[in-house]
């Protein structure tokens, strides 16, 4: 295939098939996730499933620190690549590795120390908490694959090649869910073990992915480039500080509200924890096409094709919808299903209809998470990054205030009322930003500049 095809072909066909892998490499390691707490759920306790659940939110923002610097840092790596400037592209490239590198290493030492104090912070029930401080720490340790393997399927696509991330997807997510099974199944390492067998596929995967990207690196014949480039990293910063805060918005409020969920008990705990993973998930595909709005943005910018950008806009939204309607019907009509899954005939009524709740609900507002990813995908990918921080911390301070005020008042379903507008809202600073036209300025600055 053209390496240059989000440059040169139909932006619907572009997208779609730059997007496809990355929604099934995703849906992967959401499946292998999910499997995580089916399998504890199932086979250990709903303690358990309690327990892989009260860390999930924490878990989640390193996750998004990751894709979100990554992706971040990926816009500058796409915008020489667009250009066909292949010294400059390998220089951002590395950089972003070496600067992720000591990031996990440092955020991994401090989770490891503060891990048990973090839990409590989060009001754990007392019950679990041995067990949930237990599965952080062997999450700590595994930081830097955790770190590397989404960084360099970052970098994979900003160089369109979206499908090796995805085969190394399978082969992780396939792995993880048998040692899964060995570990507690047949060992009996219960919440430690879903725990190891997630480090040990994931380290794998990232090592291999390591080497892969240095032999494709190696296909762009260049003069020798620097390891390091302090103003590769002050560029890329300005990219990726937003782009982490984008992603990591909603796993930092459901981190903030996580202590609210978890006052109501391990009951209501376990059932949230099971839609949690099924909303991780459904968001898989709105989340690949705004990455892919994001980079398609990069790389027309970059080869000075701005109306493409508005051409891929309007396809990315059009994708959105028909996964929207999908997403809906399914849960609408298997969700009591989807969370039996999860607790099995022995799971508790308040579990049950404490998932089954949050899910009927959310199915419906899908699609506003969708037209909210992609604009955002736009304004980053053009490096309009003030507007769309505005808009994200605005989505993030609703869902926490009405969380906090009104769940302890009217029940824990207000935890989940509160998500909708928190997104229609960041959909709404981010639209009327796009309308500007600002981001095509800053976009020709950029490119400009990094020339």
């Amino acid at each position: 295939m053209d390496k240059e095809y989000l440059i040169h072909q139909n932006p619907m066909k572009a997208l779609f098939i730059f997007s496809l892998p990355m929604i099934i490499g995703n849906l992967f390691q959401q499946f292998y996730t999910m499997a995580d707490s089916v399998i504890v759920g199932r086979f250990v306790s709903e303690n358990a499933l309690a327990a892989v659940g009260a860390s999930y939110s924490l878990t989640s923002v390193f996750i998004s620190i990751a894709i979100g610097g990554g992706v971040g840092a990926s816009v500058i790596t796409s915008r020489y690549f667009g250009a066909r400037r292949y010294g400059e592209m390998k220089q951002s490239a590395y950089t972003a590795l070496f600067s992720f590198l000591i990031l996990s290493l440092t955020l991994g030492a401090l989770g490891l120390v503060f891990s048990r104090q973090i839990m409590q912070l989060l009001n754990t029930p007392e019950n679990i908490l041995d067990m949930a401080t237990e599965y952080l720490n062997i999450y700590f340790i595994g930081l830097p694959f955790l770190f590397l393997y989404n960084v360099l399927s970052a970098m994979f696509n900003a160089l369109g090649k979206s499908r090796i991330p995805l085969y190394l997807l399978i082969f992780s997510s396939v792995f993880n869910i048998v040692l899964d099974l060995v570990f507690v199944c047949s060992f009996n390492l219960g919440v430690a073990g879903v725990a190891w067998a997630t480090l040990i596929a994931q380290g794998i995967s990232a090592v291999v992915s390591f080497f892969l990207f240095l032999r494709e690196l190696s296909g762009y014949s260049t003069s020798k480039q620097a390891l390091f480039d302090f103003s590769e990293l002050k560029t890329m910063t300005q990219i990726a500080l937003p782009s982490i805060l984008q992603q990591s918005t909603v796993s930092i409020g459901m981190m903030l509200v996580q202590s609210v969920v978890n006052s109501f008990g391990v009951e209501v705990l376990a059932g949230f924890s099971a839609a949690m993973r099924v909303e991780g998930i459904v968001v898989v595909p709105m989340a690949a096409l705004g990455n892919a709005m994001s980079t398609f943005t990069a790389q027309n910018i970059g080869a000075k094709q701005q109306n493409r950008v508005l051409n891929g806009y309007h396809a990315c939204l059009k994708l959105v919808g028909m996964f929207a309607v999908l997403i809906c019907v399914i849960l609408q009509l298997f969700h009591d299903s989807i969370i039996m899954m999860f607790l099995g005939s022995e799971g508790t009524q308040l579990a049950l209809q404490t998932g089954n709740n949050y899910l009927t609900f959310m199915g419906w507002f899908f699609g506003v998470i969708g037209i909210k990813m992609v604009t955002d995908g736009l304004l980053r990918g053009a490096g309009d990054m003030l507007m769309f921080t505005i808009a994200n911390l605005v989505n993030l301070t609703i869902r926490v205030s009405v969380a906090l005020i009104f769940a302890p008042q009217f029940g824990v379903d207000m935890v989940w009322y509160a998500v909708p507008f928190g997104w229609a809202a960041n959909f709404i600073v981010s639209y009327l930003e796009y309308r500007t036209g600002k981001w095509k300025i800053t976009g020709q600055r950029q490119s400009g500049t990094s020339a």
